[in-house]
């Protein structure tokens, strides 16, 4: 049986993205947290296959991403969309900011 969700070889970079979220990332945690939206469980860094989503809320299989600067070059657009279709085929839908 393949793992899907929270692979533990990627446990090490998801502790290390919590330890240095962006201030945007910071401000999105503390009002989403604790189910303090619409008392919604979401969890941050959670890793779907071989990918790490920013914030994901199961209830709904919704994937929420912040993306700073970077991802407006051409080889992160790439990266992105490929990331993006990879998670709309395990039926995750993904918003980003």
């Amino acid at each position: 049986m393949t793992i899907l969700y929270n692979k533990t070889t990627l446990k090490e970079r998801r502790r290390d993205l919590r330890r240095n979220q962006t201030e945007v990332e910071k401000a999105l945690w503390g009002k989403i947290r604790n189910k303090n939206f619409l008392e919604l469980k979401f969890f941050r860094q959670y890793s779907v296959g071989p990918y790490i989503i920013d914030f994901y809320c199961p209830r709904y299989r919704l994937a929420i991403e912040l993306d700073g600067g970077q991802h407006a070059e051409e080889k992160n657009k790439s990266y992105d969309d490929t990331r993006t279709n990879y998670l709309k085929s395990v039926g995750i839908e993904v918003m980003r900011f």
